[in-house]
């Protein structure tokens, strides 16, 4: 493996600075603000947005602007935030930008004003996945995954061609659970990032098209590139939980979450649909170790397995198809919805399911910046 090609560390005082590029491709515009990504952080209490600009940051509650590096005029393809602090990963949108190509990833901080890492590699970053102790980049067949306190690579992993760049890690202290693709087509490798501990599991027929861990790490979903079934399974050990129908037309399923509280998934598609799923209360009585899990795989012959037939949404709401949107997950059963369009949605379901109520519908370039400092972490 020689993708990575070297890793610095270092203090600038100006990181964003003015250039003229090519006008990209696959882009949603607003106004005259190209959005290039949204991605929100690690427990939907923010997200942020990449820009043909530069990048914005906005918290959720309230919805508001926290952050906006625009004046510059450099766009980021990628940017990824570590909760709600000062720290950032961020990849440049390669349009004749030479300063920031889409081979390296810049650790900004924002509270100084400076990059202070930076990591090149081979080939063009499609991901990058932040934990307090980690920093993991995606790349087209490979995983490197650093340590945050000395920047040194602790893996490198192989993968299926992985365009999505598709790859979810945990966020609790204790786990340090990271989900990829396998290097099969539908495998999904799980890797305890602490232990070294790795469990593939075949969890679709066809390519994965998206996936996404609990904060614990101890469950994962999974959609393919089919879009009719969304699968849950206990992340440590494989087993399959429970599995729900989307539909039983093929669909471009952008965007799968799980609750904080473990009690519902929700999931976005290309028909203009948001799902809520939902999880059967057993699943919290799980493993969720994977030396508890180990040991039950070696009874798994003898104990009854799950038969339950794949489940109808519990709640629904509808989006425009014109626009991908990613979901997260809101207080008291809220959802929450960011567009390649520039639109922020809070919708709200009851005891009863069915279609969902919007409680919110904002703009979010239209927001007033707050004074509020983020975090230092």
């Amino acid at each position: 493996m020689s993708s990575m090609i070297f890793s610095t560390v270092r203090g600038i005082g100006s990181f964003l600075k003015s250039k003229t590029y090519d006008q990209p491709i696959d882009v949603a515009a607003k106004g005259d603000t190209k959005v290039l990504s949204v991605s929100w952080n690690q427990d939907w209490s923010g997200f942020s947005v990449g820009t043909e600009r530069g990048f914005n940051v906005y918290s959720c509650n309230p919805i508001k602007e926290s952050i906006s590096r625009e004046t510059h005029k450099s766009g980021f393809k990628i940017v990824e935030m570590l909760f709600l602090s000062n720290l950032f990963a961020l990849v440049g949108n390669g349009y004749s930008n030479s300063e920031y190509p889409p081979n390296k990833v810049f650790i900004w901080n924002d509270h100084t004003n400076s990059c202070f890492c930076e990591l090149g590699f081979k080939s063009q970053v499609v991901a990058v996945k932040l934990r307090r102790k980690h920093i993991v980049v995606v790349l087209e067949r490979s995983v490197y995954v650093y340590n945050f306190t000395n920047l040194k690579v602790q893996s490198i992993i192989e993968t299926v061609e992985n365009p999505r760049g598709l790859c979810c890690v945990s966020q609790a202290e204790a786990k340090a659970v990271m989900a990829c693709p396998g290097l099969h087509p539908g495998q999904v490798q799980v890797r305890d990032l602490k232990r070294n501990i790795v469990k593939v599991i075949k969890a679709h027929d066809s390519d994965i098209a998206c996936m996404s861990l609990t904060l614990d790490g101890s469950l994962l979903a999974t959609a393919s590139t089919k879009g009719t079934l969304i699968r849950i399974f206990n992340s440590l050990d494989g087993t399959l939980l429970q599995e729900f129908r989307r539909g039983m037309e093929r669909a471009e399923i952008y965007s799968v979450a799980i609750s904080s509280n473990m009690k519902w998934v929700a999931a976005s598609s290309e028909k203009g649909t948001l799902h809520v799923f939902h999880l059967r209360p057993d699943i919290l009585s799980s493993p969720k170790d994977i030396d508890h899990a180990s040991s039950l795989s070696l009874i798994r012959g003898i104990l009854p397995m799950y038969s339950y037939g794949n489940e109808r949404s519990f709640a629904q709401f509808s989006l425009p198809v014109s626009t991908k949107f990613i979901v997260g997950f809101g207080p008291e059963n809220t959802v929450l919805l960011v567009g390649m369009d520039g639109s922020f949605r809070r919708c709200r379901f009851d005891g009863e399911g069915g279609q969902m109520v919007e409680m919110e519908h904002k703009h979010f370039f239209s927001l007033t910046q707050t004074e509020e400092a983020v975090v230092v972490i």
